[in-house]
């Protein structure tokens, strides 16, 4: 709340381009970019990917290796290239997309206090698309909480 009593809320967005197949780029700094922008001092960010092929999750953003972990863990999960029946329903070929999307999520809610957010030492918010082809992707971001 404010000095009169109300929370301040704030929509704003972040425009990325990938390369599909679990691309994940780390959001952090953008995250708390948006948030200093606004001069929120405390409160929660709610990340939410838009699509059906996206995700948000956590992970230590580390050249490769745990990237590459959790490519690894997706493929023995739900692997690129089988012919899921959603493949034969809509005529391509993202069924694991789909459900890659569906093991990690597509929305995450963050905490923060005095502007920053609350994160572990080696804790990143990543968006992850598993789509089949590079895409333009969107991610709705909404800032709640007081200056």
């Amino acid at each position: 709340m404010n000095r009169n009593g109300h929370m301040k809320i704030t929509t704003r967005s972040i425009e990325l381009q990938t390369s599909g197949f679990t691309h994940i780029i780390d959001i952090t700094p953008q995250l708390q970019e948006l948030m200093l922008n606004d001069q929120f001092n405390e409160g929660f960010v709610l990340v939410s990917a838009i699509g059906s092929t996206t995700g948000i999750t956590t992970i230590e953003y580390e050249p490769g290796l745990v990237k590459h972990d959790i490519s690894e863990m997706l493929d023995k999960l739900a692997p690129y290239g089988v012919n899921y029946r959603h493949n034969k329903t809509w005529g391509d070929d993202n069924g694991a997309a789909h459900l890659r999307s569906s093991l990690v999520g597509t929305s995450q809610t963050f905490p923060f206090k005095d502007g920053k957010l609350l994160l572990g030492t080696w804790q990143q918010i990543v968006f992850i698309d598993f789509d089949t082809r590079p895409r333009s992707r969107e991610i709705v971001v909404q800032i709640i909480g007081r200056p």
